[in-house]
């Protein structure tokens, strides 16, 4: 019988590492000197990107009912007035 290898000898990986840390903070202080340089820059768009969500929204969230067809009848009947087959 063989047992699986011990996980103990592999080396950390690269964000454990000594590099990696120095890596993640660099990148953190980074990032927070770029927002916080930037933020007006930043905010400025944001009611473009908020009116531009409106049509992707649009696009994308009418895939779950079957797009346009049918908007005649949500009553839950068929579209040409008459009750469904097996219903009141």
């Amino acid at each position: 019988m063989t047992h699986p290898p011990n996980d103990t000898t592999r080396p950390p990986g690269f964000w454990r590492s000594r590099a990696g840390l120095v890596a993640i903070a660099f990148l953190a202080v980074a990032a927070f000197l770029l927002l916080s340089e930037h933020r007006a820059h930043a905010l400025g768009y944001l009611p473009f990107l908020l009116l531009l969500a409106c049509p992707l929204l649009h696009r994308f969230m009418h895939g779950g009912h079957g797009g346009h067809r049918g908007h005649g009848g949500h009553s839950g009947g068929r579209p040409d007035g008459a009750a469904p087959p097996g219903g009141t």
